[in-house]
């Protein structure tokens, strides 16, 4: 058909010209001479672009600098502040600096009142002297235990990045939970945790667990584990890539491996500085952390099967170790069970009320791994298209308790759900200044003051961080400094009568950075 077109069209066009564009731009062109009328009259870019969008002429300052340049104008100098048209201008906020630090009497208002609801907790602990004991590094200006508590407000307050602390740079209430004059500004949560070396953050880790004793907030008796990939969108050429399992794809990420306690469910241990390869051997990281802390090893392991290797659950088992993993469908296994005859199945019944597939049917047989001795579990009707396969070390264990303990493992994924959208984990990428494994520290630490708050409050004891934050701790409050105490005073609130309920109301507590002034919690009486 094109050639039939072709040998018919008398002038036929063997390149087609191009179509041109208009040559001028309306809108520069209509603003031209306003332009520079005021420019003439010292009118900066920005000025010139915020005058013609009062007068419906809108430009942007990069036009506006290209008509000008255009037209032969120069830059103007770079003037002062006074110089500057009367326009609303950000305030000069102090230098954080515990020399400036005052609690002469005073009254102000904080939108962080919840915050004050950790203080009794940091007291009992003795949290003060946690940067002490790890040599967390410090400044005059900034001493050790004070920037760790300004790094933790940051989690406590669900701040997604650093720099979205600028916009409570003026709360003096946060500053007053610190212990500082003001709260850091961004730059200096970069640099803080950029000092801070993996074995300080071990050490960290560490010193925590030696202040929870007593708390009982880990048990010890079971722990969850799993890895979860950070993303990192920048263009570092040391991240390396790692499954995403939010994107289903691999992508430049920072694997951290976290440890939950089954009973406490908080997050007891973390790790993120893992290569590629030290995956398998970072349970036996744990291990040894765990021994080193409580003097003794874990009792019980549960994870899913990519966590370590055969080789490694052998080793675990001549520990002495009970653990409970899933090993990989491979085609081979599934045709076995596909094989099965019916009469080899048994139905167990578990005792969950509100799940919905109750009764699952079980295979249970023996089976050689690395050399040692399993026990393996083919499970079906449990809700899932593919059977699951349960490997455990735990020869007389009843199948329902196996069964009902590796589902409670989804405490850990549920966790790491509410780390993500709570204490926004996912939230460390290259735009975020906070090294990442001191970030997981700060992740453990927030976690565990989150439960142990949860446990003063009724109905609150299983709830997650998120609810928390949300019903009893994002509220605001007046702050009284007297001669002798804090007074923090709660604004009504529907959920204002559990926190009277805590036992943490009209309680004063001597906080050791106020200089021995106490805290009373108190409701607003106006």
């Amino acid at each position: 058909m094109l050639c039939h077109h072709f040998r018919r069209d008398p002038a036929p066009v063997f390149f087609v010209a191009p179509r041109r564009g208009p040559r001028a731009q309306p809108k520069k062109a209509a603003a031209r001479d306003l332009i520079i009328r005021l420019r003439k009259q010292n009118y900066s870019v920005y000025e010139l672009s915020a005058t013609l969008q009062e007068r419906q002429c809108p430009l942007s300052p990069t036009a506006v600098r290209e008509v000008l340049k255009a037209e032969g104008f120069a830059p103007l100098p770079r003037r002062l502040d006074a110089e500057r048209p009367g326009a609303p201008r950000p305030t000069i906020e102090p230098v954080a600096d515990v020399r400036a630090f005052s609690l002469a009497p005073r009254t102000f208002k904080t939108r962080c009142g919840g915050l004050f609801l950790f203080v009794p907790e940091l007291v009992r602990l003795q949290c003060e002297q946690l940067a002490a004991r790890t040599h967390l590094p410090g400044s005059t200006m900034i001493p050790a235990a004070q920037a760790l508590r300004a790094c933790l407000a940051l989690k406590l307050w669900s701040l997604e990045r650093k720099s979205h602390i600028m916009a409570l740079v003026a709360d003096a209430g946060l500053a007053l939970f610190a212990g500082l004059n003001a709260i850091p500004k961004k730059s200096y949560f970069s640099e803080y945790s950029s000092r801070i070396t993996h074995t300080k953050t071990t050490q960290v880790l560490a010193a925590w667990h030696e202040q929870l004793h007593g708390t009982e907030l880990f048990p010890g008796d079971s722990f969850n584990l799993d890895f979860h990939s950070v993303p990192y969108y920048g263009e570092h050429p040391v991240v390396e890539r790692h499954y995403v399992s939010a994107r289903s794809r691999r992508q430049p990420s920072v694997l951290v491996f976290l440890a939950q306690d089954a009973d406490g469910r908080s997050f007891c241990y973390s790790n993120a500085e893992l290569r590629k390869g030290e995956e398998a051997e970072e349970i036996f990281a744990f291990i040894a952390f765990w021994k080193r802390t409580h003097k003794a090893l874990p009792r019980e392991l549960v994870f899913d099967s990519r966590v370590t290797t055969y080789a490694n659950l052998a080793r675990l088992d001549r520990l002495g170790i009970a653990f409970i993993t899933l090993r990989r469908r491979s085609p081979k296994l599934l045709k076995e069970i596909v094989l099965l005859p019916r009469s080899a199945w048994r139905t167990v019944e578990l005792d969950l009320p509100t799940r919905k597939y109750r009764t699952p049917r079980v295979y249970d047989q023996r089976v050689r791994l690395a050399g040692r001795p399993f026990r393996q579990l083919y499970i079906t009707d449990l809700g899932h298209e593919e059977p699951t396969i349960l490997l455990t070390n735990q020869p007389r264990r009843p199948v329902a308790q196996l069964l009902t303990r590796y589902a409670q493992r989804m405490l850990i994924e549920n966790a790491l759900a509410d780390a993500v959208r709570f204490f926004h984990l996912d939230a460390l990428s290259s735009a975020v200044g906070l090294k990442v494994d001191f970030d997981m520290a700060l992740l453990v630490i927030a976690s565990g003051l989150y439960r142990l708050l949860a446990r003063r409050m009724r109905g609150y004891a299983d709830a997650q961080a998120r609810q928390i934050f949300r019903d009893l701790i994002d509220m605001p409050a007046d702050v009284t400094v007297t001669e002798r105490e804090v007074q923090v005073s709660f604004h009504r609130r529907a959920h204002l009568p559990i926190i009277l309920a805590s036992g943490l109301i009209d309680t004063p507590v001597s906080v050791p950075w106020w200089e021995g002034k106490s805290l009373r919690l108190t409701t607003y009486q106006g």
